[in-house]
C-alpha cells in the first residue's frame, strides 16, 4: 500500500520540474504553465470532495481499479497532447482520479490495530512522500534523456501495473455504510459541523500545504533561470532533498500515538514558516535553498501525519469521509497557494513568493493559539 500510494501520487507532481520545458515547447507564458499545475491540484481537490467518500459506500478494491484506470487514460492523453489546452484537460482528469491514494490511506488505518494507527499511517505516508520526492527527480531525468512526453507515457504504464497489483493483493473490503450518494456527501458536511478537531486539522493542513505548494510550483522557474540555469535533470535531482519529509512522517506518527500531537502541531507549523528565511536567500545561494527545502519538507510532512493521526480515530466508521473533508481543504488551499505563487512570481519575483509562503504557516500558528485558548476555556468551565 505504501508503494502504491507513492506511485499514484507521483502523477500529480510530474509537471512541476517541467514548467520551463513546457513553456518553451508550447511557446507559453509562465502564468499559463503555472495554471497547469493549479488545474491538476484543482482536479485532485474535486476528486477528494466527490469520489473519496465512495470508499465508505463501495467495495474499495473495485473503486481503486476504476480510479487507476481513469488515471492511466489521462496520463496517456498528456503524453500525446498536441496543445497545451489538451494537456490542461487531461491534467484535470489525472488529478481527479489520483485521489485513489486517499482511498488507500484510510484503508490502511482500518486494517491497523488500535494504538498503531499513527505508525501504520506514517508508514504508508512515507511511501506516498517518497513518491512525491521521486516524481520530480524521475520527471527531470526522463525529460532530460528521452523527452518530456515519455514522463507521462511511462507514468500511465506504472499506474496500470499498480491497479493490477492492488486488485490481486488487497483484501475485499465491504462498505461500512448503507445510504445514497447525496446522503453520503451531506454526511461529510455533517462531520465537519460536529467534529471540532476535524475543523482545526483542516485549517492546519490547508495552511501547511499552501506553503508547500508556493515553493514547489515556482521552484522550476527559479532554477531554470539566472543565476542557476539548471537543466531538467538538475532540477529533478534537486527534488531529492525532499527525503527529509519521509523521515518526518514516521517520526510524527509515533509522536502522535504517544499523545504529543498538540505540541508537534505548533512545532511543525513554526518550522515551515522559518524555512522561508533560508529559501528567500536561495535566490542567489544554493546552500540556503537546500537548507530551506529540507526544513520546509520536514515541517509540512510532519504536520500532515500529525493531522491524519488525530482525525482517523474520531469516527472509525467514517474514515473515508473524514479523509475527504480534511484532504479537500488541504488541496484547495494548495491550489490557492500555487495560483497565488505563480502570480506573485510574475509580479514581484522570488522575494514576494517567499513572503507569501511564510504567511500561510504563520496563519496556522495563530489558529493553533485560538484552539489552545478554547481548550483552556472549556477546561475552566468544566472545572466550575
Amino acid at each position: 500500500m505504501a508503494f502504491a500510494s507513492g506511485a499514484v501520487v507521483a502523477n500529480i507532481y510530474y509537471l512541476q520540474p517541467l514548467a520551463e520545458t513546457l513553456a518553451q515547447a508550447f511557446h507559453a507564458s509562465t502564468g499559463a504553465v503555472g495554471l497547469l499545475i493549479t488545474l491538476i491540484q484543482l482536479g485532485y481537490a474535486i476528486g477528494l470532495a466527490t469520489l473519496v467518500p465512495l470508499g465508505d459506500l463501495l467495495e474499495r478494491r473495485r473503486l481503486l481499479l476504476v480510479l487507476l484506470t481513469g488515471c492511466a487514460i489521462g496520463l496517456t492523453a498528456m503524453a500525446t497532447a498536441p496543445t497545451l489546452a489538451v494537456i490542461a484537460s487531461a491534467a484535470v482528469l489525472v488529478g481527479l482520479t489520483s485521489v485513489a491514494v486517499q482511498v488507500i490511506v484510510p484503508f490502511a488505518a482500518h486494517l491497523a490495530g488500535e494504538g498503531r494507527q499513527g505508525q501504520v499511517v506514517g508508514t504508508v505516508m512515507s511511501g506516498l512522500l517518497i513518491g512525491i520526492l521521486l516524481s520530480r527527480t524521475v520527471s527531470g531525468l526522463l525529460a532530460g534523456v528521452i523527452g518530456w512526453r515519455w514522463v507521462f507515457g511511462i507514468a500511465a504504464l506504472v499506474t496500470l501495473a499498480v491497479a493490477v497489483v492492488l486488485w490481486r493483493e488487497l483484501p475485499v473490503h465491504q462498505p461500512t455504510v448503507r445510504m445514497g450518494y447525496p446522503a453520503l456527501l451531506r454526511s461529510v458536511l455533517r462531520l465537519v459541523r460536529t467534529e471540532r478537531a476535524l475543523r482545526y486539522r483542516m485549517a492546519y493542513g490547508g495552511m501547511s500545504f499552501a506553503a508547500f505548494s508556493v515553493f514547489w510550483s515556482t521552484s522550476g522557474f527559479l532554477l531554470a533561470r539566472p543565476p542557476y540555469h539548471w537543466s531538467e535533470i538538475q532540477i529533478g535531482l534537486f527534488a531529492l532533498l525532499g527525503a527529509a519529509g519521509a523521515v518526518a512522517a514516521r517520526f510524527a506518527g509515533t509522536l502522535a500515538d504517544r499523545g504529543h500531537a498538540r505540541w508537534t502541531t505548533a512545532g511543525f507549523a513554526l518550522l515551515s514558516a522559518l524555512s522561508y528565511l533560508p529559501l528567500s536567500l536561495g535566490r542567489d545561494s544554493v546552500i540556503a535553498l537546500i537548507i530551506g527545502v529540507v526544513l520546509l519538507d520536514l515541517g509540512v510532512q510532519g504536520l500532515q501525519i500529525t493531522n491524519q493521526s488525530v482525525i482517523y480515530p474520531l469516527r472509525p466508521d467514517a474514515r473515508s469521509r473524514l479523509n475527504t473533508a480534511y484532504m479537500t481543504a488541504y488541496f484547495l488551499c494548495g491550489t490557492v497557494g500555487s495560483g497565488l505563487a505563480a502570480a506573485m512570481y510574475a509580479w514581484v519575483g522570488w522575494t514576494g513568493v517567499c513572503l507569501l509562503g511564510a504567511g500561510f504557516p504563520l496563519v496556522a500558528l495563530l489558529i493553533w493559539l485560538l484552539e489552545q485558548s478554547g481548550i483552556r476555556r472549556r477546561a475552566r468551565l468544566a472545572g466550575i
